[in-house]
Order: C-alpha cells, then sequence, then structure tokens
C-alpha cells in the first residue's frame, strides 16, 4: 500500500506541474501579449505569485475536491489513481491541440469516471452514482457557469470605468500608466490562480492519505501545501505557448489597459469561488475576462469564432476526461491487480 500510494502522489504533482504548464497561459497571456514583460519575465513572475499563495484562504477548495463531489467512503487508491490518469491524458490531448480547456475540470471529470466505475463494479451498474456528491456537484457546476461571466461582466465594467476615469487623456499616456498596474494586476491574477488550482491536488494526495489508512480525517498537512504549489509553480515556469498564442493574441487584441481589466476582474472572479471553497476553471475566467474587455471595443472586436472553439472544448472536457478514468479503471480490474 506504501508504494502504491507514493506512486499516486508523484503522479498527483505530475498532473499538478502539467496544470501549470498548461494553465501558464492563463496567468501570462494578457501581460505577453500587451508585451508588459517578455515571456520568460513573465512566467516567472506568475510562478512566484502562484507559490506565494500556499498558505491562503485556508484548504475549503481542497476539501471540496477530495470529499465534497465523490463520497469517500467509497473510493480507493486505484480510483484515484484512474482519476489522475484520465485528467492527464486529456490535459495533454488538449494542449497538444493548442486549446485553452480546463484542468480543474479535466480532474473533476476523471476522479468522477473512475468512482463511478468503481461503484458499477462493487453495487451494479444501476448503483453506479451512489458514489456523486450532488450538493458538490451543483455548487461546482454553477459557478462553472457563473465565474466567466462574472468575469465577462466585471472585466467589461472595468475597461468602460476606465476610458471614462482617462477620457481627456491619450492612448500613448493611458498605456504608460498601466504597463506598471498590469504587473500588479498579472501578480494578483497569478495569486489568484494559486488559491484555486493548487488546492484540488491538495485535495486529492489528502484523499489518498486517507484511503490508504495514512490519515484518520481529512486535514492537508503543511508538506502536501508545499509540494502543491511548488509543483504548479514548477509547470508555471515552463509554460505553454500555443496557448498563449490564443488566449492572448487570436481572442480579441490587448492593450496594457485592458489587459490590466482582464486580469483584476479574473482574479476578483477566482478568490471569490475560493472564499465559498469552490474550484473553478482559471482557464474560464480569464477567457471570460478577454472577451469583456474585447466587448467594450465593438462586438466583432471578440474573435468569436475562437470563443466557440474554446466553450466546445470546455463542455467536452468533463465527460471526456471521466471516459478516459473509467476505461483505464476497467482496465485494471479487469486485467490489473485485485482491487
Amino acid at each position: 500500500m506504501l508504494t502504491l500510494t507514493v506512486t499516486i502522489i508523484v503522479i498527483a504533482l505530475v498532473f499538478d506541474y502539467i496544470n501549470g504548464f498548461h494553465d501558464a497561459a492563463n496567468s501570462v497571456a494578457t501581460i505577453v501579449s500587451t508585451r508588459v514583460l517578455t515571456p520568460f519575465q513573465a512566467v516567472l513572475w506568475a510562478a512566484l505569485f502562484n507559490f506565494v499563495s500556499v498558505f491562503s484562504f485556508g484548504t475549503g477548495v481542497a476539501k471540496t475536491v477530495g470529499t465534497g463531489m465523490v463520497d469517500l467512503q467509497l473510493v480507493t487508491p486505484y480510483v484515484i489513481l484512474s482519476g489522475l490518469i484520465g485528467a492527464i491524458v486529456w490535459d495533454m490531448a488538449t494542449w497538444w491541440l493548442g486549446l485553452p480547456t480546463s484542468s480543474s475540470h479535466a480532474l473533476f471529470g476523471g476522479y468522477a469516471g473512475a468512482a463511478v466505475a468503481h461503484v458499477a463494479f462493487l453495487r451494479g451498474i444501476a448503483h453506479a452514482t451512489d458514489v456523486i456528491v450532488w450538493g458538490g456537484w451543483l455548487s461546482t457546476l454553477a459557478f462553472m457557469v457563473a465565474s466567466p461571466i462574472l468575469g465577462l461582466i466585471l472585466a467589461y465594467i472595468l475597461m468602460v470605468a476606465v476610458y471614462w476615469l482617462f477620457r481627456h487623456s491619450t492612448p500613448k499616456s493611458m498605456d504608460v500608466h498601466f504597463r506598471r498596474l498590469q504587473l500588479l494586476s498579472a501578480a494578483v491574477y497569478s495569486y489568484a490562480h494559486g488559491t484555486n488550482d493548487a488546492q484540488k491536488t491538495m485535495g486529492i494526495i489528502t484523499s489518498v492519505l486517507v484511503t490508504g489508512g495514512f490519515l484518520r480525517t481529512f486535514e492537508v498537512p503543511v508538506w502536501v501545501m508545499l509540494c502543491a504549489c511548488g509543483a504548479i509553480a514548477l509547470g508555471t515556469l515552463t509554460g505553454g505557448w500555443r496557448i498563449v498564442h490564443t488566449m492572448g493574441a487570436r481572442l480579441t487584441r490587448l492593450r496594457p489597459r485592458s489587459g490590466f481589466c482582464a486580469e483584476t476582474a479574473a482574479a476578483t472572479s477566482i478568490l471569490l469561488a475560493t472564499h465559498f471553497h469552490v474550484g473553478v476553471s482559471t482557464t474560464h475566467v480569464i477567457t471570460g475576462a478577454i472577451a469583456g474587455v474585447g466587448s467594450t471595443q465593438r462586438v466583432k472586436a471578440v474573435r468569436w469564432g475562437v470563443a466557440a472553439s474554446i466553450v466546445w472544448a470546455w463542455a467536452l472536457t468533463i465527460p471526456a476526461s471521466a471516459a478516459v478514468a473509467a476505461l483505464f479503471f476497467t482496465l485494471l480490474r479487469l486485467f490489473g491487480p485485485a482491487i
């Protein structure tokens, strides 16, 4: 059991690294696209604040991920292993295609898919969904929709306010100020990213420790917090420039002032979700915020065709990662060790 637990923890940290790698674009796309920082400077800046967030906002999101979406009493280490495999496979496939999908929702889908497959073997297909905690899923699905919409609305309002406050300034003089302010907004966004995303891996690792018998109660150890934030920060350092291009250039054209508004709005939406202990997609939120600032110019300033392809990728994430995880668990069950 110790070997299996250590293996799953390592894989969870690999997922966390891939999450940082995959979602690095969300942290740096705006500030790179506006040329406030070079790509290398931007990922260093984002990684720093991802790690700084390690002891912020408690571990409410981790507990929701670990126990609030599936019944931990019906979970085994092999379920968690299969869920991680499903999330990683989907993450890597969408990274290769350059689609900014949600690592968070891939993890949620993978975890649920593997758990449902396990209970289907255990109790029969008719009882497969007994493992699902519907209250946790309803709040997550609600925030899945509300967070990007809130990001879009806040970004739109901020952009209008900026144009009104600086109505007597030239665009060039505005950008002189906002190039500096965007350093702050990018830092806050990366901080918010770390408070929400790293906690999801903390929840998974703590679940492994509980199901493996190494912890009696679901309390996230300090070493798990440090490892999770360290892995996501390291992943951010390596970046994902395919997705940066989609987020920062193809969706709409950004300036320092619009980049500041998008990052500030997205950070506010994410921190609100973290306050309510709900894991959200930072990808969804920043995309909504970028669309919000773009639409203040004119509706056609946003490339809605690109946005539509992103939405389709989002819609597929949970069922696709769930299917991969369920398939992997089934193969383990049929051809692997006794589980």
